[in-house]
């Protein structure tokens, strides 16, 4: 290492190769005779500033060779300003800081008094609140990547004792991890970017202490020799103790060790001063990538050149060193109070410190004469100041204007050492030894190779011979067994086509045999069918003989038949030819004879007679028109022959779809009366509840609603449940369903309201969807005019709408539609109350949303406030809530942006006029959806503009439910828009 540029070499010794930051191109070697040269070189370029390093990043090195403040290769300076420790905050709590930091500008002010104040321009000014990360990443961490590029690199912390030096450089954070220091986070980042097998880190930790160099790592060596190199002028401490790193876990455990044996003592100053300099000194050996293609000459010492191909190339390594410097801080003897010993430390340090100075004060004045050699601390740092490495200074100052003196010391000395300039250059050599290793290994390697190859091919020349005579032998085997096995084949052959010739012959007689097979087949199936032709022809003669033979019978019975109802025609005749003579003799005998009764009995008698011959009359007329018939029947019989069978079956069926009539019929008749009788039950429902609200509502406004339904109420509905839940399980609901497609409207009445009923239960809801009845009600929606039905067919789609998956179902099939358009149609409050209910159970859906609205379901709910209802108003309020909540909760997840869609579609107005509603019911939903549509920051103005910010107010005051009141007070608190109008308005809440 060289301090100053005049003490420096401009040669290579040996392998060793100095190159320039910016330079990417071929490397150029000096003229010894045993160095390596390619065969073409360049020309030497100056020197660039630090910042021309190449980023691991990938970011390309500046080829203008000037760094961030425009200054080339000059040494960065950053100033830190440390906080007030306690003793501060009490002896000067009534003065001002001696600084003030201007760290967007990089710049500091010192006062000189309360009037004047003198400004210092650094490259970074860190304020007491500077975490330790950007710490290091301002001061060090680009001085870390340029020693990993191949760079020697120095970061020195300098200043007044006590003002953190130590806290900065090597806390190691065991407390809390963001406290570490720039030692421990310079680690990480290096063991980051190494290799353990190609790549070498060790590490040494030492202290200069009274002008002695001692081992940290161990203690006994307490006095170690300062080499240089009178060639190239680097200085090396031989005796210290290097420890190779794999791990970040033994870095602490060594740095644990270091600050153990640190000399450190208590003063005025400070209760753990430093009494020594502290230097972790870390080498990083790494293999460098060798982008050259042409070929090299190595110059031996008698002048003869070889060339060495691209396959044996020296490798390249690059050896480069990070210093890390901890100075023990200056200090007055009247202001720390050192005596004795401590004096003596103090002496020393405050020595090689003026030491320091002298030497940066020569660099920055560009003297002739640097007097590095006046302490030992000058000499460790000969690189550092002036030399090659890249260096970062900290210096830190404390606040207190009691110091004021040391404060502008150390920023004088930091203004002095910006100005100091270093040539950082790459430090890489060529490494022989390992090359001559490897071109070892590869010779041995090669050696082996040779004797397996000339052994190889031996023993393939006399494995060859062997195989050349088993391959003879297996010849002769071979030929042998191919005439053997000729001969088997041709005998095989034989047999084979001796075969064939019998299995021919067997196939002709098998083909005979087949054919006279068929032929008896045909004949035996021709018999058959002759033999069934007669039989049917049988069986049709004997069942018309059976007819003629029952058509005679009939024929015989009615000719008796008319003949008995002649000889009874002509016996009538008879009779009622001797009634009247009777009658004539009775008039006569009225006449003649005056007992009234004389013939009383014969008359009844007769009369009997008459009316018992009418009756036999009428009913022999009956069998005779049955008869009449029974013969047209038995006619038509038999002019169809062929058909009597046919008849006879369709007769069956006829006769079975008759049965079948009246079972539906009957059925269809105790359906009707079950409906007729649910019915009656849901009207009787309708009049419990209407009795019990207009109880209610005769109580006042302001009084409390039960919560529990009157117990006639109760057992009016488990009635009717019972009674739904007994049809259902009678009938079945695919036949209740049938019903609502009845022509009969009072069948579709009663059938939508059970389906309404059982829709009301969440375990037939799924029942009802699958079997359909979900797309009939909205059908019936859609199609019905009849008030009653489109009422009860919405509030069945309103206990359907409060599953997810249903309101899903509902949407898809177009359900908002025909809900708005009925919304629009309807004029029954009740109605309106279904349809505002089923809307707004679907505001309740997230994902529904914007086709909720896209379809008109947010101006069909608006739109149902013209009723004025109650009912129909809670309705509407709830949907609005959900639909407020929904967005609100999207807001809060990050999935929904922009305006509320309530706000844009106008509901904002009515929800101001109605958030102070005297029902109950209404006044809770439109507080608690005000409440969330204030929540989202981008509804704040229209809340604001429309009114709605003194409602909000209101309800965090005086609403009666804590949770809606909390949720109120909460987001006026997070609104920055509302606190700027309360602030504006000077209203307090």
């Amino acid at each position: 290492m060289a301090f100053a540029s005049h003490n420096s070499k401009n040669g290579l010794h040996a392998s060793r190769l100095d190159r320039p930051l910016s330079v990417n191109s071929m490397k150029s070697l000096a003229s010894s005779p045993t160095a390596l040269t390619p065969t073409s070189t360049r020309p030497k370029s100056a020197a660039p500033g630090s910042s021309s390093v190449q980023r691991r990043n990938g970011t390309g090195a500046q080829k203008s060779g000037k760094d961030d403040s425009g200054v080339s290769g000059r040494v960065r300076v950053a100033v830190r300003l440390r906080p007030r420790n306690a003793e501060e905050l009490a002896a000067d709590a009534d003065f001002a800081d001696c600084v003030e930091l201007l760290p967007e500008l990089k710049r500091l002010k010192l006062r000189k008094n309360n009037w004047d104040c003198e400004t210092y321009q650094f490259d970074e000014v860190l304020t007491e609140t500077a975490s330790q990360k950007r710490v290091y990443e301002v001061v060090a961490k680009p001085v870390v990547e340029s020693v990993l590029e191949g760079y020697n690199g120095t970061v020195m912390a300098y200043g007044q004792t006590g003002t953190g030096k130590t806290f900065t450089l090597g806390r190691l954070g065991e407390e809390d991890c963001a406290d570490r220091g720039i030692m421990v986070r310079a680690m990480e980042d290096i063991l980051a970017d190494i290799s353990p097998e190609h790549d070498t880190l060790t590490v040494s930790y030492l202290q200069l202490y009274m002008e002695t160099v001692q081992d940290l790592l161990a203690p006994e060596r307490d006095n170690i020799a300062i080499v240089e190199d009178p060639k190239t002028g680097d200085v090396s401490l031989p005796g210290t103790t290097l420890v190779e790193l794999k791990d970040q876990k033994s870095f602490l455990e060594l740095l644990q060790t270091g600050e153990a044996n640190r000399f450190a003592s208590n003063t005025k100053l400070n209760t753990e001063s430093s009494r020594s300099h502290a230097l972790l000194l870390v080498n990083v050996k790494r293999s460098a990538k060798n982008k050259q293609e042409k070929d090299f000459v190595i110059h031996n010492e008698n002048g003869n050149s070889v060339h060495v191909s691209k396959g044996h190339r020296v490798p390249t390594i690059r050896k480069s060193k990070l210093l890390i410097v901890d100075l023990a801080g200056s200090e007055r003897v009247d202001k720390s109070g050192s005596e004795g010993h401590q004096l003596e430390e103090a002496k020393a340090i405050n020595l090689s410190l003026t030491s320091l100075g002298k030497c940066i004060n020569a660099l920055a004045e560009n003297s002739p004469h640097v007097p590095t050699r006046d302490s030992k601390l000058t000499r460790l740092l000969r690189d550092s100041f002036g030399g090659t490495a890249r260096t970062s200074l900290i210096i830190t100052i404390g606040p207190s204007p009691r110091h004021r003196g040391e404060t502008s010391s150390t920023i004088l000395f930091g203004q002095r050492a910006m100005k100091v300039e270093n040539m950082v250059k790459l430090k890489e050599e060529f490494d022989y030894k390992s090359l001559c290793r490897r071109l070892e290994a590869e010779l041995d390697k090669l050696i082996a190779d040779n004797e397996r190859q000339a052994q190889a091919i031996f023993d393939g020349e006399e494995d060859m011979e062997r195989k050349l005579e088993e391959a003879g032998t297996r010849v002769a085997e071979a030929e042998s067994k191919v005439a053997a096995a000729l001969e088997v084949i041709s005998k095989e052959k034989q047999r084979q086509q001796k075969e064939l010739v019998e299995m021919m012959q067997n196939l002709q007689i098998e083909r005979a045999h087949r054919e006279r097979l068929e032929l008896e087949l045909r004949e035996n199936v021709q018999d058959l069918q002759d033999k069934k032709k007669k039989q049917i022809y049988a069986e049709n003669e004997k069942h018309q003989k059976e007819i003629r033979d029952i058509l005679e019978q009939h024929q015989q019975e009615i000719k008796d038949v008319q003949t008995r109802l002649a000889n009874e025609c002509g016996q009538r005749e008879r009779l009622e030819k001797e009634l009247h003579e009777a009658n004539i003799c009775l008039q006569q005998s009225k006449e003649i004879l005056e007992p009234e009764n004389i013939h009383k009995e014969e008359l009844s008698d007769l009369k009997q007679m008459l009316e018992k011959e009418c009756e036999l009359r009428q009913q022999a007329e009956r069998e005779l028109d049955a008869f009449k018939r029974e013969e047209k029947k038995l006619t038509n019989g038999i002019t169809e022959k062929n058909d009597i069978g046919e008849i006879w079956v369709l007769k069956k069926r006829l006769e079975q779809e008759l049965l079948e009539r009246e079972k539906l019929e009957d059925e269809i008749k105790s359906l009707k009366q079950q409906l007729l009788q649910v019915h009656v039950d849901a009207e009787e429902r309708s009049r419990t509840i209407g009795k019990g609200s207009s109880a209610r509502s005769s109580g006042g406004s302001n009084s409390t609603i039960s919560l529990h339904t009157p117990s006639n109420m109760k057992d009016t509905i488990n009635g009717q449940r019972a009674t739904i839940a007994k049809l259902f399980e009678q009938v079945g609901l695919q036949k209740i369903l049938s019903l609502l497609e009845s022509e009969d409207v009072d069948v579709r009445v009663h059938a939508v309201k059970v389906v309404a009923n059982l829709a009301a239960e969440e375990v037939n809801q799924e029942k009802i969807v699958e079997a359909g009845g979900l797309g009939s009600l909205l059908t019936l929606l859609q199609s019905s005019e009849d008030e009653t039905i489109r009422r009860v067919a919405a509030g069945a789609i309103a206990n359907l709408a409060m599953n997810e998956t249903n309101q899903e179902l509902i949407m898809a099939q177009g359900g908002i539609g025909l809900l708005a358009r009925t919304a629009d149609d309807a004029e029954d409050p009740q109605t309106l109350r279904m349809v505002a209910g089923a809307i707004a159970n679907l505001c309740g859906n997230d994902k529904l949303q914007i086709k909720l609205r896209e379809e008109g379901g947010i101006r069909a709910l608006l739109g149902m406030v013209r009723s004025r209802h109650a009912d129909v108003l809670a309705q509407v309020a709830r949907g609005i809530a959900n639909f407020a909540k929904c967005e609100s909760r999207g807001a809060a997840q990050g999935y929904r942006t922009g305006r509320s869609l309530l706000i844009e579609d106008g509901a904002l107005p009515w929800i101001v006029a109605n958030a102070n509603n005297e029902a109950s019911s209404i006044r809770r939903h439109i507080e608690l959806a005000l409440c969330h549509l204030a929540q989202h920051e981008v509804n704040a103005k229209d809340v604001v503009s429309g009114g709605a910010l003194w409602e909000l107010i209101r309800i965090s005051r005086e609403c009666s439910r804590e949770d809606i009141r909390s949720l109120a007070q909460r987001t006026l608190n997070a609104s920055p828009t509302f606190q700027a109008e309360l602030r504006r308005l000077h209203v307090t809440y």
